[in-house]
């Protein structure tokens, strides 16, 4: 049975020479499933790379809208801030991502030997006995030479001294659990190349501190590879060792190599059998025991190889024949290594794949659906706020052209009224100063000073008696119009703020009436009589009331009487024909008026030029009546100057004075009625017009405080469709990510790779 090989699992090349590097050395082939891992990992950080410039471009959008607006949460932006520290951990796992391969199995199993042949060089310190003293990691290095890293520096060291420190008989002592890191040229080997670190590992029997083993080197990789001795059957404790990874991982991919199956040629009658019984055994661990896969796949889990024959192959180039150091049957073996290589890699490639970027590619379509989410809900709140400010801004201008047109309104009807209180002012002071002209006599008598005819004296009571009259009318006028007038005044100043408060918003109407200062208005009736009464010149001389000029004045008046007695000899005579046309029964009056002014003026002159007209008159009425009745005439006529004479004292020169003053009062005053009236009605329209000034600033104010509304809320309303622009944006972009994740897991995740 020496050379038996199954042809169906073990190919065997065509010509019987061909070099062993092309029978086993795993990477003859062009088409490595390895290279969809590089595929998978550059294509997961380039969404990736887009995630994170989404996010960033999210926060600053987020961040970047006032928290006034309320369009934002206070939450959302903490939880996008959150995605950015999530992302970026994501995109630094993503950098150090590789397939991890951990190999364990007890003590001279050959565990080093498999890596160096899959490593093709004599990297790891390897032979008979405890070899490995510590984890040894091998990756991929873009140096042209390979150096060694511990965990406690920095410092690269020399490749050569892996064997002083890995090595368990070297003098340094390192703990087992200790990490050595050998990165080593990717161009030297195909597999480094392709992202995979290959994990050595102590004996399992070495330390019984497994656990820490297991979590320090095992959690994250994808598959372990048990080296057994085909030798001997597996051992127990390397079955517990893989019990307690399956009950800290879910489903671990596990190898078993069945190593140094060499040493079958030596009883080849008895390899077949020993072959299954191995091969029974491992598929019943892996089935039974582990329950990580079912028997089908168990039977593509389980190889016989031998590493030492694999390394020597691959590192020697040793020819297609047997020698000295290939046992018979060793091309069999070195394809069954072969095909552990190439199941090894589809395996750790799926595994890998799965493994390392399902998690982080469902992360990512969780991070853009939220985010989606957080957008969409920008956007709505963005359309809403802009809904809201259009709605104000309609509302706000539906307001500015009411107020407009009620103030257009309201200015007329108040114009109106005060136009009407004016006229209504102006007829109550003059009906007011004509009733108090009509009883000015009753003011004069009232004053009560000393009178005196002395000239300078006189001045003097004059001055007093204007003072005293100017202060009684003013009295007088303000008690009969002012407290009316006020109150019609306070009463129209009342309504105009009424009706203008209800065009202004509430906070103004306070502000509205805090701002109008409470000021007493009184009407200034202004009767200066000092200066109107000026020209008064009274005449408190003696006249006989039975003298010729007297009795002249009496029948003729003042004016007539004091032309009558200068005589018309310095005159014009009146023309014939009047100057302007006159009614026809007017003629005869003043005809008569003429004739009668004519006889008494020739009689005035004649008895005042000549005592002859006198004794004339006398003489005349002596002849007519006798001396009898001229003597009692003439003792009555000087009986009555006596009387008169006598009586024209100081008090009666008064009563005269006071009289011709109210004359001379009264008609002055009458032509101020006018305007007097006129002055009191322009200080009510002045001060009416001016409260009502005063009201409409309020209102202008207003006025100006709603069109800045409008221009406010014509700017909101252009932001907040910028907000929900770029929202949307945001929003399609986040599908954008979604789509490619989904992509991805179709192609890396959901078929085989």
């Amino acid at each position: 049975m020496s050379g038996i090989v199954d042809h169906s699992r073990y190919p065997m090349s065509k010509s019987p020479h061909t070099p062993p590097r092309q029978l086993g050395n795993g990477h003859g082939h062009t088409a490595s499933p390895l290279k969809i891992f590089g595929h998978a990992k550059n294509k997961v950080n380039e969404i990736f790379k887009t995630i994170t410039s989404y996010i960033s471009e999210s926060d600053a959008f987020l961040t970047g809208i006032p928290e006034g607006d309320n369009i934002v949460t206070r939450e959302q932006l903490e939880e996008v801030k959150a995605f950015k520290g999530k992302v970026a951990g994501i995109g630094e796992v993503l950098s150090r991502d590789h397939m991890k391969v951990v190999f364990f199995g007890r003590t001279s199993n050959g565990k080093s030997t498999v890596i160096n042949a899959m490593l093709k060089t004599k990297l790891l310190p390897s032979g008979i006995g405890h070899t490995t003293n510590c984890f040894v990691q091998v990756e991929g290095s873009d140096t042209h030479e390979g150096y060694l890293l511990t965990e406690d520096s920095d410092e690269q060291k020399s490749i050569h001294s892996v064997r002083e420190l890995a090595h368990a008989l070297s003098g340094v002592k390192l703990d087992s659990s200790a990490l050595i890191k050998i990165k080593w040229p990717k161009e030297k080997c195909v597999l480094l190349r392709d992202d995979v670190v290959l994990v050595d590992s102590p004996g399992v029997d070495v330390s019984g501190d497994t656990d820490a083993w297991i979590d320090k080197f095992c959690l994250d990789a994808d598959v372990f590879v048990l080296v057994a001795n085909a030798e001997s059957t597996l051992m127990q404790t390397e079955k517990n060792f893989f019990l307690r990874v399956s009950d800290k991982l879910s489903k671990p991919n596990i190898f078993i190599l069945n190593n140094r199956w060499d040493a079958s040629a030596s009883e080849p009658e008895m390899m077949e059998e020993v072959r299954k019984q191995h091969l029974d055994r491992n598929i019943a661990f892996l089935v039974d025991e582990l329950k990580v896969v079912n028997r089908q796949e168990a039977e593509n889990r389980v190889f016989f190889i031998s590493a030492r024959e694999a390394l020597t192959s691959r590192s020697q180039g040793q020819p297609g024949t047997p020698s000295p150091l290939l046992q018979e049957g060793y091309q069999a073996r070195l394809f069954e290594f072969a095909n552990f290589e190439r199941t090894f890699e589809e395996c750790l490639c799926k595994s890998a794949v799965k493994t390392k970027f399902e998690q982080h590619a469902q992360r990512g379509k969780t991070l853009s659906s939220q985010l989606r989410t957080i957008m969409e809900a920008v956007h709505e709140q963005s359309l809403q706020a802009k809904n809201r400010s259009i709605t104000q801004r309609g509302e706000t201008s539906s307001r500015l052209q009411f107020v407009s047109t009620q103030l257009d309104k309201l200015s007329s009807e108040i114009k109106d009224q005060i136009k009407l209180m004016v006229e209504d002012v102006e007829n109550k002071v003059a009906k007011a100063l004509n009733e108090e002209i009509r009883r000015l006599s009753s003011l004069v008598d009232e004053f009560d000073r000393p009178f005196h005819p002395d000239q300078n004296l006189l001045a003097v009571y004059k001055k007093e008696l204007h003072a005293h009259v100017e202060q009684s009318l003013g009295r007088n006028l303000q008690a009969k119009c002012s407290e009316a007038l006020l109150r019609a005044v306070d009463c129209t100043e009342r309504d105009m703020t009424d009706r203008i408060s209800h065009l202004l918003p509430e906070e103004s109407k306070l502000q509205l009436l805090n701002s109008l200062p409470r000021r007493d208005f009184e009407i200034a009736y202004r009767l200066d009589c000092r200066n109107l009464c000026a020209d008064f010149r009274e005449d408190i001389e003696f006249h006989f009331s039975l003298g010729i000029s007297s009795l002249v004045k009496r029948f003729l008046g003042p004016k007539c009487a004091s032309r009558a007695l200068r005589g018309y000899s310095n005159q014009i005579p009146p023309p014939l024909t009047p100057m302007t046309p006159m009614e026809p029964e007017s003629y005869p009056v003043r005809q008569k008026n003429e004739l009668m002014m004519a006889l008494l003026t020739n009689f005035s002159s004649l008895a005042s030029r000549s005592t002859v007209g006198a004794v004339v008159v006398v003489g005349i009425a002596f002849r007519a009546v006798g001396w009898q009745v001229v003597g009692v005439g003439l003792a009555l006529y000087g009986g009555v100057y006596l009387y008169e004479r006598l009586a024209w004292t100081n008090k009666a020169k008064e009563r005269t004075f006071k009289r011709q003053y109210v004359d001379y009062a009264s008609n002055k005053l009458k032509l101020i009625v006018d305007l007097t009236s006129a002055n009191c009605s322009h200080q009510v329209q002045q001060e009416l017009s001016s409260t009502f000034s005063r009201l409409c600033s309020h209102v202008d104010h207003t006025k100006a405080d709603l069109e800045e509304a409008i221009a406010s809320y014509n700017r909101e309303a252009v932001k907040y469709e910028e907000f929900g622009n770029k929202a949307k944006l945001l929003r399609n972009k986040a599908g954008y990510i979604d789509t490619e994740l989904n992509s991805f897991i179709k192609q890396y995740l959901k078929h085989d790779v």
